[in-house]
């Protein structure tokens, strides 16, 4: 990949959002935004790789003839070009406002080198010349947008160099050839050397950047059958000072789609800019992942006696649930149970100010589990509880905890008559607290990524809990390699 394309990959960070969201009817679940501080950096960071880039570029040879007063005609010939060393001292990556990015490189110099030859009737010289280009302004528009994909797009509008001052040094003693030199060369020599520069970024944003935005994936997998989309929902918009995309942001089963049944909540972007990027991301994400989790059957639960600590005092068994319901030894004697439980809906996930919070609701029916391998229904108890979610994120993913509020239960039908509920709560709230949540746990561990491109590292992070969307915040290092 091209060294530009990498500085401007740095500036884009690849992916991010606008402030007027839901203008189009349609509101992100993720939104990402690069503030000024961010482009500052990439702008750095553009002048570090694009110094590279120029000394790497090889300048072609350039040639004509010229004529001189009461000496005659002549043809001269620079070949042999290359830049040895250059300093890019200022830039600047600036939002063009409907649009996209401006970058302006200005104050910059480079070094040119190599040989001439000058061919006369009367004679033929040749030897080495030394250009020290100097007050070299640079000026790119670059235009971002989206294919029906969903994945961005990035074109050079225009670009346009300007070279203030060329300090010449030719080898020999030859005054006229340096007098030739600004005469009728140094001209040419500007053009080629502007036309060169706008050439050399023109076709690294095409060759190098633009393909190596077709690469970042639309679709990131979460896991074996869940993905989320991050394409986007309409072309990256600039505004003053901060370049801003939207992601439609769903988590979806990547075997079988299906249509959201709810809509993404509006997001107030707050206007933060301490840190480079921010993520807003909407409890539309989190939702449409507990949606699928849910259709998938993820918490649905079977409990057996097998499953019971040794030591524990309650077993699964008709015997030891004559406390819950006495009836049960009498009719079914020495038989063991079994409770399948299954979440009623996909519990919803809420954000306020500080607080991340759910209330799941759960439906157990137990059955004995008869001599000829046939169940036989006995009661169904409905279960709800109150959990508070936490979240964090490192340096690419989202990550979270759930801590388990009391289990409440409430009996909804018993073949057998008189049900304790307040025992089964006792029993309900340790294989909850003891099997289930720590494997919700591990899963939400695991996290899901942020869009981020390649390369880059997030330090300096920032969490905030807003209505309705996680706010995140983060300073960029973009890593070479």
């Amino acid at each position: 990949m091209g060294a530009l394309a990498r500085a401007l990959l740095a500036a884009l960070l690849g992916i991010l959002l606008t402030p007027a969201l839901g203008a189009l009817g349609t509101n992100p679940g993720l939104v990402a935004r690069i503030t000024d501080k961010g482009l500052e950096y990439a702008a750095r960071e553009g002048l570090v790789t694009l110094q590279k880039k120029l000394r790497e570029t090889k300048l072609p040879d350039f040639f004509g003839d010229f004529r001189i007063k009461h000496v005659g005609r002549g043809h001269y010939e620079f070949h042999s070009l290359d830049i040895p060393s250059c300093e890019l001292s200022g830039s600047a990556l600036k939002p063009l406002v409907g649009k996209g990015l401006s970058l302006t490189i200005s104050d910059s110099s480079v070094q040119v080198q190599g040989r001439w030859k000058v061919r006369m009737s009367f004679l033929k010289m040749d030897g080495h010349f030394n250009v020290h280009v100097k007050g070299i302004t640079i000026s790119v528009t670059l235009l971002l947008g989206s294919e029906d994909s969903g994945r961005p797009t990035v074109t050079t509008s225009s670009c346009s160099s300007h070279i203030r001052d060329l300090d010449v040094d030719i080898s020999g003693d030859l005054r006229w050839l340096l007098k030739l030199f600004h005469d009728q060369i140094e001209s040419k020599f500007r053009k080629m050397l502007e036309t060169k520069i706008c050439s050399m970024i023109d076709k690294s944003v095409t060759s190098d950047l633009q393909p190596y935005l077709q690469t970042l994936p639309v679709i990131a997998e979460i896991d074996s059958f869940a993905g989320v989309d991050y394409s986007l929902t309409e072309a990256p918009r600039a505004t003053t000072n901060m370049l801003d995309i939207m992601f439609k942001g769903e988590i979806f089963h990547l075997n079988h789609r299906s249509a959201v049944p709810f809509l993404a909540p509006a997001i107030n972007v707050p206007e933060d800019h301490d840190r480079m990027l921010y993520f807003a991301v909407s409890n539309y994400v989190f939702n449409t992942a507990s949606r699928v989790y849910y259709q998938a059957g993820y918490l649905n639960f079977s409990i057996t006696d097998d499953m019971i600590p040794p030591d524990s005092i309650i077993r699964l068994t008709t015997k030891s649930f004559r406390a819950f319901l006495p009836l049960i030894g009498k009719l079914y004697p020495n038989m063991n149970l079994e409770l399948q439980g299954a979440l009623l809906r996909a519990p919803l996930l809420t954000f306020s100010p500080g607080n991340l919070s759910l209330a799941p609701q759960l439906g157990i029916d137990a059955f004995v589990l008869l001599p000829n391998s046939l169940k036989q229904f006995v009661f169904r108890l409905g279960v709800t509880t109150n959990i508070t979610a936490t979240l964090a994120f490192n340096t690419s993913k989202i990550t979270g905890l759930l801590t388990p509020g009391r289990v409440q239960v409430e009996l909804k039908e018993s073949k057998l008559g008189f049900f304790n509920v307040e025992m089964m709560e006792a029993l309900l709230n340790y294989y909850i607290r003891e099997t289930l949540y720590p494997k919700v746990n591990d899963k939400l561990a695991e996290g899901f990524p942020l869009p981020l491109p390649r390369h880059i590292q997030l330090h300096d992070l920032l969490l905030q809990i807003h209505k309705d969307f996680l706010f995140l915040g983060a300073n960029v290092q973009y890593m070479r390699v």
